[in-house]
């Protein structure tokens, strides 16, 4: 079983969970990096992760013998912690808005 795949989504984990967390991440984004591109460049992997697992179910599901059975559901697996992930990451966006916009001036 190939564990690079594992041992990469643990290390983006790790480091999202570093982010949530207020510390500064391992690997840093480069000075002059905005939000609005770190935010669209997670959610571009997050849909490439979707788009990839159910690409890999359909040919799994058609017979593709070239998918099998495990790799479809690490695969779906990834996708849904990509997806959570970026669920959390909304939740905190609105509340942060929410608190920005019930402060008083």
């Amino acid at each position: 079983m190939n564990t690079q795949g594992i041992d990469q989504l643990l290390g983006q984990l790790r480091a999202a969970s570093t982010l949530a967390a207020g510390a500064e991440p391992l690997s840093a984004p480069a000075e002059g990096a905005d939000f609005a591109a770190l935010l669209k460049s997670s959610l571009d992997q997050t849909n490439g992760a979707q788009q990839d697992a159910s690409n890999l179910a359909k040919a799994f599901e058609q017979g593709d013998p070239s998918a099998n059975l495990q790799e479809v559901m690490i695969s779906l697996q990834k996708a849904n912690i990509s997806f959570q992930t970026m669920v959390q990451v909304r939740n905190k966006l609105v509340s942060a808005y929410h608190e920005v916009m019930s402060m008083q001036v």
